[in-house]
C-alpha cells in the first residue's frame, strides 16, 4: 500500500514498520537516512494535492491534532485520520493502524504502549528529567507545579489534555491546571514564576535561547521536544527506557 503521510510521528513509525511511505511533509525528518528519498508534498498545515496525486497513493494519513479539517475535506483520494491526544488514544490508534495495514510491528507497538500505560507512575524528580537538554534553574520547592512551554511571545503551554500532557502525567509530573478545553493556553510570565518550566526544543527553539531563559529568573529546564511530542515509535522507545527500565 502506497501511503502519503502528513504526520511526522506517523511517517517515522510507518517507515519503521515497513509500510511504503511515498510522500511526506517537510517536517517528517525521521528516520533521516530514509526520508531524504521521499518526496515532500507540503507541511502539516498545507499541502499540494497535485503533488500528492502525482504519487498515486492508496491512502493519505492525517491526524486531527496535527492537520486542519480542510486538509481532510479537500483530500482528493482515500484518507484515514487518527486522533492522538494521549497515551491511551495512541494505543488504540496503533491497533487501528496495525489492523488496517495488517502489520505485526504496529500491533507490537500497541502492546508496548499498553505496557507503558499500565506501568507504575514514578514520583517526579526535577533533578532527573527525562529528555533533559540543559537545566536552567532548580525550583525553590520540590512540589512546584510543572508547566510545559511550547512558545514565547506569547508564552504558550501544553495542557494535560494533550499528548504531551499525558506523557508528563505518566512520568509523575504535577501539571499546572488550566481551564477545561484549553489545550494550548496563552500565559503571562507572572503565571509561571512559581512553576517548574519545561522549555521544549520545538516548535519554539528554546534550546537556542539558554542565556535568555536564564535571565528570566524562571526555574526550569530545556527538554527534547521530540521525547514528549513525537507519538509513535519514538515516544514509545523513550518511555520504555524511562518507565520500564526504572531509570527515573
Amino acid at each position: 500500500m502506497r501511503v502519503v503521510s502528513m504526520v511526522p510521528s506517523w511517517t517515522e513509525t510507518l517507515i519503521k514498520a515497513g509500510v511504503q511511505v511515498v510522500g511526506r511533509t517537510r517536517f517528517c525528518i525521521h528516520p533521516s537516512d530514509q526520508v531524504s528519498n521521499i518526496p515532500i508534498v507540503g507541511g502539516t498545515k498545507e499541502v499540494s494535492w497535485d503533488l500528492v496525486q502525482d504519487l498515486r497513493p492508496d491512502l493519505v494519513l492525517l491526524d486531527q491534532e496535527e492537520n486542519p479539517l480542510s486538509m481532510a475535506e479537500d483530500c482528493p483520494g482515500t484518507y484515514l485520520a487518527t486522533h492522538v491526544t494521549s497515551l491511551e488514544t495512541l494505543q488504540s490508534e496503533l491497533v487501528r493502524l496495525g489492523e488496517h495495514f495488517q502489520n505485526a510491528f504496529l500491533m507490537e507497538l500497541a502492546v508496548d504502549c499498553l505496557d507503558i500505560i499500565e506501568a507504575p507512575t514514578p514520583k517526579w524528580n526535577a533533578q532527573r528529567i527525562p529528555g533533559l537538554v540543559q537545566l536552567i534553574r532548580q525550583p525553590a520547592q520540590e512540589s512546584a507545579e510543572v508547566v510545559y512551554l511550547i512558545w514565547k511571545k506569547p508564552w504558550m503551554a501544553a495542557s494535560e489534555e494533550t499528548f504531551i500532557g499525558s506523557v508528563l502525567k505518566k512520568l509523575g509530573a504535577n501539571l499546572m491546571p488550566f481551564n477545561e478545553g484549553d489545550k494550548y493556553p496563552v500565559l503571562e510570565i507572572e503565571d509561571i514564576e512559581n512553576c517548574f518550566c519545561l522549555f521544549s526544543t520545538e516548535p519554539f527553539p528554546f534550546g537556542k535561547k539558554i542565556e535568555e531563559l536564564q535571565s528570566t529568573g524562571l526555574a526550569g529546564a530545556v527538554v527534547d521536544g521530540e521525547f514528549y511530542s513525537w507519538f509513535g515509535v519514538r515516544s514509545i522507545a523513550h518511555l520504555k527506557q524511562a518507565l520500564l527500565s526504572k531509570t527515573i
